[in-house]
């Protein structure tokens, strides 16, 4: 006989799986996906793009029966049911997939969202992520954790620490420190850059750059205060550097005409989650971006591994 706090749950699972069938539909049944899985049976949704790639990385991709908008690599990820977007999610498509755990970046939300989920029964894990590369060995901890792969974790985390610590030996004996501006949005003309405590911070640091703003977090910054900071290089996501017509629209922008990364034509693009993720890929990326940074020196590639391979 169930408990009332059982029944509570089981009475909640149902009203929000119900609630889903119409806007979700067939969405949530997977079945091929499920039958492939040679995994220890759990039906896990993950949420947040390094998280879906450490559990890929992890070998654990056939456990995955749904992820986020923000989940895009391994590219097996776009053969699965999305749930939304990670700061924007909703219960009952979630609940509705049935899953034995929920792997979630903490993030996510709303909230009161994950809430539900957890009262539903579902077994949630919040995992730390830190925009900051010494925290990237405690993020593939955790999700192996969750796991039940501790041993593989524990294995990918000091494989991906091994690269780091080679991408930063080749940077340190870099001469240049090149000034670098990164633009999240240039939408208007308005310039959205990223300071302190974010991943392109912490990713311009690791090639060898210098973050030229001097602010915490993603803050507008005037055209005057563009002026001033004068980059040597200018970094963006590819999707939006498109969305502002390419590079030749962003350098002429008045913020940037006379900065000299626009008189030298120094405008880095990579894909936003391999640029961004701070997952298994990013001394690779790092790497990607200091080659880029320092056209000058001939640094050595890193170890070929599984997880980062491109394509």
């Amino acid at each position: 006989m169930q408990t009332p706090v059982l029944q509570r749950r089981a009475l909640l699972r149902a009203l929000l799986a119900g609630g889903a069938a119409a806007g979700v539909g067939a969405m949530a049944l997977r079945p091929a996906t499920a039958a492939a899985c040679t995994g220890n049976g759990q039906r896990v949704v993950s949420i947040g793009g390094a998280v879906t790639e450490i559990a890929a990385a992890l070998n654990a991709m056939c456990r995955i029966v749904a992820t986020d908008t923000t989940s895009l690599y391994p590219r097996a990820v776009f053969d699965l049911p999305r749930v939304g977007y990670m700061r924007a999610l909703a219960a009952e498509g979630i609940v509705a997939l049935n899953p034995s755990l929920v792997l979630v970046s903490d993030r996510s939300g709303p909230e009161a969202v994950l809430r539900q989920i957890k009262d539903a029964g579902v077994d949630l894990r919040l995992i730390p992520d830190d925009p900051h590369i010494e925290a990237i060995a405690a993020k593939i901890i955790a999700v192996g954790e969750a796991l039940d792969l501790k041993a593989q974790a524990t294995a990918l985390a000091t494989a991906v620490d091994d690269d780091i610590a080679a991408l930063r030996a080749q940077v340190a004996g870099l001469k240049s420190r090149p000034r670098v501006l990164f633009l999240l949005s240039v939408a208007r003309a308005q310039l959205m850059a990223g300071g302190a405590d974010t991943a392109a911070d912490a990713m311009i640091k690791l090639a060898g750059g210098v973050n030229a703003v001097n602010v915490r977090g993603f803050k507008p910054i005037s055209a005057e205060s563009a002026l001033d900071v004068a980059p040597d290089a200018v970094l963006m996501m590819h999707q939006t550097l498109d969305a502002a017509g390419g590079i030749d629209a962003v350098l002429a922008l008045p913020a940037l005409a006379s900065s000299p990364a626009a008189r030298n034509r120094r405008l880095i693009a990579m894909e936003g989650t391999y640029l961004l993720g701070l997952g298994p890929r990013v001394a690779h990326a790092g790497r990607d971006l200091a080659a880029a940074l320092h056209p000058e020196a001939a640094l050595s590639a890193l170890p070929e591994r599984a997880w980062a391979l491109k394509g």
